[in-house]
């Protein structure tokens, strides 16, 4: 298996050509599943886990890796099916999201593909608001299931989402109530994590699910006001992996686009890895922040919203 892992520093040359890797995982049955390469830090066979009085129904223990304890979520069982049993046959992602690093148990470990984004879908429509899906796509004619892990997360450990007082007391010498902010992420609860967040002090929100989304919205407003749109929208904050269209590669249309342009930039997303500043850079953006500090991300808008 660390063979299978050997290679993803070697990878980032995909990054922003609207292009990923997912890892290819089962849960309990044959279903198959997929997970950003850029995610997972390590995949390790499940070893002994310890197990952690008091903690949430869907965490299976501790894994103690090389000194450092892991929590363990079971992934079938907080996106709503069976535990898995087996922990001999198991395996953990090991991975970076959020600032933090966890495990992911999962039954088994399949292989890496190399896909575009424009492969990978939003979630059929009728599928209600409870699923646990961000995106599908097809491969060898199965439908591979892109989990929202951001939501599992916030379920088991919910994020501080308040932005304190001091920030919300900062005057601008703008007035942001007649900006908008439009923010495009894939996941439900990231975008509503961003929207409450913003709304609190008094920031205009718009709300899209994907990067083709995203730069659709931004065209068809250039085309309203028939030129630069930075004086209604100065700033835009977008996930980076998103169906359809990556936020790297949507951050390069947007700065290639005449209108668009000088609309700021902040790159958001629970993606870890020093690679993130360099593409910050390579495409254009202003800014990375990783997911999810109400205060960091407050502070960001205010000031490129200040900027003109």
């Amino acid at each position: 298996m660390s063979s299978l892992m050997s290679s993803v520093d070697q990878r980032t040359n995909i990054v922003g050509q609207n292009r990923l890797e997912l890892l290819i995982f089962r849960l309990t049955g044959q279903q198959p599943y997929g997970i950003n390469v850029f995610k997972v830090r390590e995949v390790i066979q499940c070893p002994q886990l310890t197990d952690m009085p008091g903690a949430n129904a869907h965490v299976r223990g501790i894994a103690h890796l090389r000194g450092t304890p892991v929590t363990v979520i079971d992934l079938s069982k907080a996106t709503g099916g069976k535990s898995i049993e087996d922990l001999s046959k198991a395996y953990i992602l090991v991975t970076e999201y959020n600032r933090t690093t966890q495990g992911f148990l999962v039954g088994g470990i399949d292989r890496i593909v190399n896909i575009n984004w424009e492969q990978i879908l939003p979630p059929p429509k009728g599928a209600g608001r409870s699923h646990y899906l961000t995106a599908v796509t097809q491969l060898d004619d199965k439908l591979v299931q892109i989990l929202d892990v951001e939501k599992v997360f916030a379920e088991i450990s919910p994020p501080d989402e308040e932005v304190s007082e001091t920030i919300k007391q900062r005057k601008s010498e703008r007035d942001l109530s007649k900006l908008t902010v439009l923010v495009a992420d894939d996941s439900a609860v990231a975008r509503n994590q961003v929207k409450r967040a913003l709304s609190s002090i008094g920031i205009n929100v718009e709300l899209v699910n994907d990067g083709r989304l995203a730069l659709d919205w931004l065209t068809a407003k250039a085309e309203e006001v028939g030129g630069d749109i930075s004086d209604q929208v100065p700033l835009l904050i977008s996930d980076i992996e998103m169906p359809e269209m990556d936020g790297y590669t949507l951050t390069a249309e947007v700065k290639a686009h005449e209108h668009l342009k000088n609309v700021h930039i902040v790159l958001h997303s629970s993606l870890s890895g020093v690679f993130n500043e360099a593409m910050v850079k390579k495409v254009g953006a202003d800014q990375f922040i990783a997911k999810f500090h109400p205060d960091e991300l407050a502070s960001a808008v205010q000031h490129w919203m200040s900027i003109d």
